[in-house]
C-alpha cells in the first residue's frame, strides 16, 4: 500500500541529492514510512495539487512494489528554526523509518546565520537518529546572484552536517534543472519554484538514495 499526506505548502529554494550505489539489497514487504519535512520545494508550491516530485516518487514506489507510506509535512516558506520546533511532535506521531529534511533555503533567503541553520539542521538529524530514524538532507543551493562566497558557505554547511551527525547528504536535487543552459524553462515564473515539468527529474535525482537507505532497514 502506498499512501501520501499533506500536511501544508512551503516556499523553496535550490536543493540538490545524490545517486546511491547499485546492487542494492531488496526491500522488505513490510510498510515503511517517510516523513518528508521540507518548504515549498516539496509542497507543490504553484502546481497542481498531486503533481509534485513526492507524490510521484509515491507512484514510483507503487509501480516497484515497494510497501510505503509518505508522510508529507512541508510548510510553504518554512525556515530550520520552524521545521526543528515542528520536528519531535512529528516524529512522535508517525514513527518514520526514514526523515528528509529538505530545509534551509528560507534561512539564507532571509539572510539569516548559516552557523545557526547547521545548528539547526544537526539537530534535526540528531533528534530522527535519537529515535532510530535514518536521515537524509538534502542540500539547498542559491541563485549565482548571490555571490560564490555565500554559496560556498552554504554548501559547507550542508557538508557539515552531515559529516557531524553521519545523515546522509543529496547533493543533486536540481541537477539536470538549474544546471540546464536553458534552465529557465523548468521553472515557474517567478524563477525560484521547479514548475510541473521538473518534478519528474527532482524524483528520480532522490528515489535510487531513498529506496537504497530503505533496504538497509532491518
Amino acid at each position: 500500500m502506498v499512501s501520501f499526506f499533506y500536511a501544508g505548502f512551503c516556499l523553496p529554494l535550490w536543493a540538490s541529492e545524490t545517486t546511491p550505489k547499485a546492487n542494492a539489497k531488496p526491500i522488505s514487504n513490510a510498510e515503511k514510512i517517510v516523513l518528508v519535512v521540507g518548504d515549498s520545494l516539496s509542497a507543490e508550491y504553484g502546481l497542481t495539487r498531486g503533481t509534485g516530485w513526492i507524490q510521484l516518487m509515491s507512484e514510483q514506489a507503487a509501480k516497484e512494489t515497494v510497501n510505503l507510506k509518505i508522510v508529507n509535512a512541508s510548510i510553504s516558506g518554512d525556515t530550520s528554526s520552524g521545521g526543528l520546533n515542528r520536528l519531535p511532535q512529528l516524529l512522535k506521531m508517525h514513527k518514520p523509518h526514514v526523515l528528509i529534511v529538505e530545509l534551509g533555503g528560507n534561512d539564507a533567503l532571509r539572510g539569516l546565520s548559516m552557523k545557526m541553520t547547521q545548528q539547526n539542521l544537526s539537530a534535526m538529524a540528531n533528534e530522527g537518529k535519537k529515535k532510530g530514524t535514518k536521515v537524509m538532507v538534502i542540500g539547498m543551493q542559491m541563485p549565482p546572484n548571490y555571490g560564490a562566497n555565500y554559496a560556498q558557505q552554504m554548501a559547507q554547511a550542508y557538508q557539515m552536517v552531515s559529516k557531524e551527525t553521519g545523515a546522509e547528504l543529496n547533493n543533486q536535487f536540481l541537477k539536470g534543472i538549474a544546471d540546464e543552459a536553458d534552465s529557465l524553462k523548468w521553472f515557474q515564473p517567478d524563477r525560484i519554484h521547479p514548475n510541473e515539468g521538473a518534478q519528474s527529474t527532482m524524483m528520480k535525482n532522490i528515489w535510487p538514495q531513498l529506496k537504497k537507505m530503505l533496504a538497509e532497514i532491518k
